[in-house]
């Protein structure tokens, strides 16, 4: 399960964050999923909650946006969505000559606070 360790390199990124603005504790974390990233939602969840137990971050709230796998086909000239990366042709056309956009990793793109200490 590789869902604990992405959380706790997102954990060591937002405590890092906390203690360089001062903030002490974190309310909310916007996470994005790659299409391709091999990431269970439930185990993503779960494990967050476990690595945050004790932190800043303890009790937030986790909100997860799953990206799409969004590609380009050079054979027939649109934009698709591809459903799975074990799949890796066209569904309008078959071809297999496409620009993949979809990312494989996690980020962390927003971070609610809700005190700030002002030393």
């Amino acid at each position: 399960m590789h869902e604990i360790t992405l959380c706790q390199r997102a954990l060591e990124l937002i405590e890092a964050q906390a203690q360089q603005h001062g903030v002490t504790r974190v309310t909310g974390v916007w996470l994005e999923v790659g299409a391709f990233s091999c990431v269970e939602q439930s185990a993503l969840e779960f494990c967050f909650e476990l690595v945050c137990r004790d932190t800043v971050a303890e009790g937030c709230q986790l909100y997860i946006h799953q990206q799409e796998a969004e590609c380009w086909c050079y054979d027939c000239q649109q934009h698709i969505t591809l459903l799975t990366q074990l799949v890796r042709r066209c569904p309008l056309c078959e071809g297999s000559n496409l620009r993949i956009v979809a990312d494989d990793g996690v980020q962390i793109k927003r971070l609610e606070v809700e005190e700030i200490n002002h030393v």
